[in-house]
């Protein structure tokens, strides 16, 4: 199957398991919210734990319980993320953000559900024995806490009011957990289940976790709202430091091919088996959105 297709299937199959686990739920705005908002994205963290977990002869469903759980902690983030005493986003995979369709009040309760969500579905016994379902969650709760995504978050606010711009050094380290520590897990779920060494992927996670990220800032450069489906020039207007206001634009490409190269070296010890892997490496700096 090409990427395209194994990116598409790995939506479905993960989508599917996300509306079976609110299927029955109460028809409130919380639940509205929770069901507005997975939906629309690419999948790419749930194609990752899917793609990485098949390495080790994981079965999609097995695996894919896995998938839906870090796409609902990703879809809780973003929700956050959107909030005015946030990023202050109005747009969203090209629709509303979930306070300006709703209110703010319900997009809190619907990041909070999300995030519970997660964690239940981590629980299930078809993803593994104890041993593994307790490693899948203690590893995701530190990726997605004030040890990975959350300081990522907090590093960010923080930016806005430093005296000074932030640093390459520093920048790398926001975005390595903002961004880098969700997508690691991603990588690193599939060798969990598998019960494997997962160093091979935690090197390829960081890489292309890197490099999505100034690809992002990239697009907030080049892009155009209709295809990112959010605002772009935001980070210019708020006057803070990208990749690209230090690097350049030149540079920041340079930098991220640079990082798919090496996200693909790291692959090299599951050969042939890695190919939607690699191919997965070049699609996060030549996506459009």
């Amino acid at each position: 199957m090409s990427f395209d297709d194994r990116l598409k299937e790995c939506a479905r199959q993960v989508n599917a398991c996300l509306g079976a686990a609110m299927d029955g739920w109460a028809d409130m705005p919380v639940v509205n919210g929770m069901r507005y908002t997975i939906g629309g994205g690419k999948g790419l963290r749930g194609f990752l734990v899917m793609e990485t977990a098949s390495l080790f002869g994981i079965p999609d469903a097995q695996s894919v319980h896995a998938a839906a759980a870090i796409e609902a902690l990703h879809a809780y983030s973003l929700v956050h993320d959107d909030l005015p005493c946030m990023d202050d986003d109005d747009l969203r995979r090209g629709q509303p953000t979930v306070h300006v369709k709703w209110d703010e009040a319900t997009a809190v309760l619907v990041g909070d559900a999300l995030q519970s969500l997660a964690f239940e579905l981590l629980a299930r016994d078809a993803l593994g024995g104890p041993e593994v379902r307790i490693a899948l969650t203690g590893t995701l709760a530190r990726a997605a806490g004030a040890r990975g995504m959350v300081l990522g978050q907090a590093q960010d606010i923080a930016a806005e009011t430093a005296a000074a711009p932030l640093t390459l050094d520093q920048i790398i380290e926001l975005q390595g957990n903002k961004t880098g520590a969700l997508i690691e897990w991603s990588c690193e779920a599939g060798a969990i289940l598998g019960q494997s060494d997962p160093e091979p992927l935690r090197r390829y996670a960081r890489a292309i976790g890197l490099a999505f990220q100034i690809a992002d800032d990239i697009l907030d450069v080049e892009g155009d709202a209709a295809a990112t489906g959010k605002r772009v020039g935001k980070d210019a207007d708020a006057g803070k430091a990208t990749f690209v206001s230090l690097l350049g634009l030149d540079g920041a490409k340079a930098r991220a091919k640079a990082l798919v190269e090496d996200g693909e070296a790291a692959l090299e010890p599951y050969g042939a088996a890695a190919e939607n892997l690699r191919q997965a490496a070049r699609f996060v700096i030549a996506r459009q959105s």
